[in-house]
C-alpha cells in the first residue's frame, strides 16, 4: 500500500509561519551583500585607474614632454660621461651702471638786490621765460634818488662858478703884482683858493657820478642770458640787499642730473662717459655726458655724485627725479653663462676640456656682470672648450665626452 503525502507551502506556512519567513529574508540579505561587494571593487579599480592617468599627465606637464640632460653618465658600459661645452670667443662688452638722482640747473645763478633797494614798481618777467644779459627783471621806484641826482648836478654848477671866480681873481692879481700893488703872498693865497675851487668841482662831479651809478643799480637785471627758473618778488614789495634771492637763472639753459652712485662703481666711471637719462613719469630719454665726478663720498650712504650734463629741454625740470644708465667703459673679454662658473674658498673657476678630452680646472677672474652673461677678466682667452653645465660633478683629470652646444 503506497502512501503519498502532499505537503503544500500553505500547509507549512500554516504550521510554521515564522520560520519560513526568516529563511526567505536571509537569502535576500546574502544576495544584497554580494552585489555591494561587487560595486565596491569596481569603484576601487576605477579610482586606481584615474590616479594612474593623473600621475602620467602630471609628469608630462612638469617635464614638457622632454628631458634635458646636461650631464649624462653612461657608467655601466664604461663610456665617459657626456658634457655640454662651448667655445666662448672674445667680444667687446659695454659696462653699464644704473643710478638714480635729481635734475638741476648746471649753473644756477641767484639774483638779488645789488643797490640800496626800495619799493618794487613792476616785474616784467615770468618764470620759464628766456632772458638776455642785462635785461631788467624788476623795476625799483627811484623818485627820491632822481631828486638827489638833480641836486648833485646843481652842486657841480655851483662849484664850477666858484672855480671860475677864483680863477678870475687870480688873473687880476697877477696883472697887479707886476706894478707892485699886490704882494707875492696875496698871489699864493689866491692861487690856493683857485685850486680848492676846482677841486670842489671834481668832488661834485664824482658825487653826481656815484649817484647815477647807484640809481642804475636800483633795477634788478639779469647778469647773464639763460632760463628764468624762479621769481620770488611781486610789485609793491619793498626789497633790500638783505631780501635774499629774488630770481634764479639757469645760465644758457644748461641742465644736469646729479646721479648718486656707490663708491665702488663711481671709480669705474670716466669723465665723458655717455649717459641715458629718463625723467620720472616720462617715456622719453635724453643723452648726456658725465662732466664731473664728485671728489667726496658721503659717509652715511657711501655714495658719490656723477654730474651729467644735459642740453635744455622742457621735459627736464630742475628738482625732478630721474634714472640714469651710465656706460662705464668697454672691455674685450670672453662671456660665459652663470652656470659655467664655479667657486670655492680660493677662487672662481671653470672646467675646460683639453685635447685629450680630460676635464681641467682653470681659475678665472670675473669682470662685468650683465644680463646676458659674465665677462671673464682673466684666465681665459676664449678659444677653450668650456664646460657649460654640471661642472660641479667633474673632477680634475676626468675623461669626458664633449658635446658642442648648438
Amino acid at each position: 500500500m503506497n502512501l503519498e503525502t502532499k505537503v503544500s507551502t500553505t500547509d507549512l506556512e500554516s504550521e510554521n509561519p515564522e520560520g519560513l519567513g526568516a529563511a526567505l529574508d536571509a537569502d535576500a540579505t546574502d544576495e544584497q551583500a554580494l552585489e555591494g561587494q561587487g560595486r565596491r571593487k569596481r569603484r576601487l579599480w576605477i579610482a586606481l585607474a584615474v590616479i594612474l592617468v593623473g600621475a602620467i599627465i602630471g609628469g608630462l606637464m612638469l617635464t614638457g614632454g622632454e628631458e634635458e640632460v646636461p650631464f649624462v653618465n653612461v657608467g655601466n658600459d664604461g663610456s665617459a660621461p657626456a658634457v655640454t661645452v662651448a667655445i666662448p670667443g672674445a667680444g667687446t662688452l659695454e659696462g653699464t651702471i644704473n643710478a638714480t638722482g635729481t635734475l638741476a640747473a648746471r649753473r644756477e645763478m641767484p639774483v638779488g638786490v645789488v643797490g640800496e633797494g626800495g619799493r618794487v614798481v613792476s616785474v616784467p618777467v615770468e618764470a620759464g621765460e628766456w632772458v638776455r644779459a642785462g635785461q631788467v627783471l624788476a623795476v625799483i621806484d627811484r623818485s627820491v634818488q632822481n631828486q638827489q641826482a638833480s641836486a648833485q648836478a646843481a652842486q657841480i654848477q655851483v662849484a664850477q662858478a666858484d672855480a671860475d671866480l677864483a680863477q678870475a681873481n687870480l688873473d687880476r692879481a697877477l696883472q697887479l703884482v707886476e706894478r707892485g700893488f699886490i704882494s707875492q703872498a696875496d698871489i699864493d693865497r689866491l692861487t690856493a683858493t683857485r685850486d680848492a675851487a676846482f677841486a670842489r668841482v671834481d668832488v661834485a662831479r664824482a658825487q653826481f657820478a656815484e649817484r647815477r651809478a647807484r640809481n642804475a643799480q636800483l633795477n634788478v637785471v639779469a647778469p647773464s642770458a639763460g632760463l628764468l627758473l624762479t621769481r620770488n618778488v611781486e610789485p609793491g614789495q619793498v626789497v633790500s640787499p638783505g631780501s635774499g634771492t629774488l630770481f634764479a637763472i639757469a645760465r644758457g639753459g644748461e641742465m644736469e642730473m646729479l646721479a648718486q652712485v656707490g663708491e665702488n662703481e663711481l671709480a669705474t666711471i670716466p669723465v665723458g662717459a655717455s649717459v641715458t637719462v629718463t625723467p620720472a613719469g616720462s617715456e622719453r630719454s635724453f643723452t648726456g655726458q658725465v662732466w664731473q665726478i664728485s671728489p667726496v663720498i658721503d659717509r652715511t650712504n657711501r655714495q658719490g655724485t656723477a654730474r651729467v650734463a644735459l642740453s635744455y629741454d622742457p621735459a627736464l625740470r630742475p628738482g625732478g627725479f630721474a634714472t640714469a644708465r651710465i656706460t662705464s667703459g668697454t672691455v674685450v673679454a670672453p662671456r660665459l653663462p652663470e652656470s659655467a662658473i664655479l667657486s670655492d674658498e680660493t677662487s672662481s673657476y671653470v672646467y675646460i676640456v683639453d685635447d685629450e678630452n680630460k676635464a681641467v680646472r682653470r681659475n678665472v677672474e670675473l669682470g662685468m656682470i650683465r644680463e646676458d652673461g659674465i665677462a671673464i677678466a682673466s684666465g681665459l682667452d676664449g678659444s677653450e672648450k668650456v664646460v657649460l653645465q654640471a661642472g660641479g660633478f667633474l673632477t680634475e683629470g676626468q675623461t669626458v665626452r664633449p658635446m658642442m652646444q648648438d
